[in-house]
């Protein structure tokens, strides 16, 4: 009895354990990204310019805020998330952040813990993709210690007034509410400050060599006033950023496999079809190696981002166990990068191929939420029960 070749992608077979329905939606976005992304994020990268016309889209297949139950979210599994992450950074990592961001930074936490009338007021129109969000937390000088924040709160009378600066916030510049987290009285809360709020600014970041395919901007809060209601009631302290955080790093560690597939694809197209010294250099046993070691790290990622799934759909997934998942596969992913760099060689550096734009999408990938640093700290202090973060 004969055995067929694995397809290349999925080479352990991963696909067998999903269900009809996590299928079905991962073949619908890579459909998406096949027809509406890949064809044009090369020109949108190479201008520093967002692919905002598929949100409409990605609105209308569920996409935004997915993992979640109720307020017209989909309510769909965590593997589905994953998938649909992996998908999108497949097209690019611009499009990934600005799902995470929409669904795991700003709608889980009103979720999460906001108010009945902030739960209705905006989830639905930020799963309808009516509304967008964006995620303060980053400051000019504060962004692996978020505790050491300087933007603060104050109440007065029937408002809250907001001052301080936050950095490197993706969709900042378009956001139509923005979920800011500042000090009230030495501890952190969480609050939804409208665009067009009195005293709030933003402006994009420009001259950036990596996510040029994704809007970057700094908030700036002067006296800035907003209603009462407009604070989080449920949560204070760190619990509600990093709880937000570690949503969204499950959708990165997915993410960034598919930013590893993108190159591995073209790396072995590339290798297959180019010819030096008589034969395709995929018949080199150097460049053979390379493919191998790139399909080993994006296969084993792929078991360990499906594991967390698990986990995370029956409740158990911990902190420290994203951090092992964002930690690993972005790093891999960004290793799969450059060697796919190299085999493509000068090839390798133009937009012409997918692989420059996503290892420099992907160095950015290693730093932004949670450093790789950070990422290993936080499962030292697991493993020994020592912190040594101070």
């Amino acid at each position: 009895m004969s055995v067929s070749s694995p397809p290349p992608l999925d080479f352990l077979g991963l696909r067998d354990l999903l269900s009809p329905e996590e299928r079905m939606v991962a073949d619908a976005v890579r459909r998406l990204v096949d027809e509406r992304v890949i064809p044009v994020i090369g020109q949108h990268f190479e201008r520093g310019t967002s692919l905002l016309e598929v949100v409409p889209e990605m609105a209308g297949m569920g996409l935004f805020g997915m993992h979640l139950q109720g307020y017209g979210c989909a309510g769909m599994s965590s593997t589905a998330y994953g998938l649909v992450c992996q998908e999108l950074e497949r097209g690019d990592s611009g499009v990934r952040s600005f799902c995470s961001v929409q669904g795991s930074l700003v709608m889980f936490p009103i979720r999460a813990f906001g108010s009945e009338e902030q739960k209705l007021r905006w989830l639905p129109k930020m799963a309808a993709g009516e509304v967008i969000g964006c995620f303060g937390l980053t400051e000019p000088d504060f962004g692996s210690n978020p505790a050491g924040m300087l933007t603060t709160a104050r109440k007065d009378g029937g408002s809250y007034v907001i001052n301080g600066r936050k950095r490197w916030i993706t969709n900042g510049t378009i956001a139509d509410v923005a979920l800011v987290w500042a000090k009230l009285d030495g501890k952190i809360r969480g609050f939804l400050v409208e665009k067009g709020a009195p005293g709030f600014t933003s402006y994009e970041i420009e001259h950036k060599m990596s996510l040029r395919a994704s809007i970057t901007a700094e908030l700036i809060f002067e006296d800035c006033r907003v209603p009462e209601d407009s604070m989080l009631p449920d949560v204070e302290g760190l619990r509600g950023p990093l709880g937000s955080l570690n949503e969204a790093r499950f959708g990165i560690l997915w993410g960034a496999l598919g930013a590893a597939a993108a190159c591995y694809e073209a790396a072995l197209d590339y290798a297959t079809n180019r010819v030096q010294f008589s034969r395709p250099i995929a018949g080199y046993q150097l460049t053979q190696e390379k493919l191998v070691q790139m399909l080993t790290e994006i296969s084993k990622g792929q078991l360990l981002a499906y594991r967390l799934a698990q986990l995370k759909e029956a409740g158990r997934c911990t902190p420290a166990q994203i951090s092992m998942g964002k930690m690993n596969n972005v790093r891999q992913a960004l290793e799969v990068a450059r060697t796919a760099r190299s085999i493509l060689g000068a090839n390798g550096i133009t937009l012409d191929y997918p692989v420059i734009r996503h290892l420099l999408n992907l160095e950015t990938v290693y730093t932004y939420e949670g450093t790789n640093e950070i990422h290993l700290l936080t499962l030292g202090r697991e493993i020994t029960g020592i912190s040594a973060f101070e």
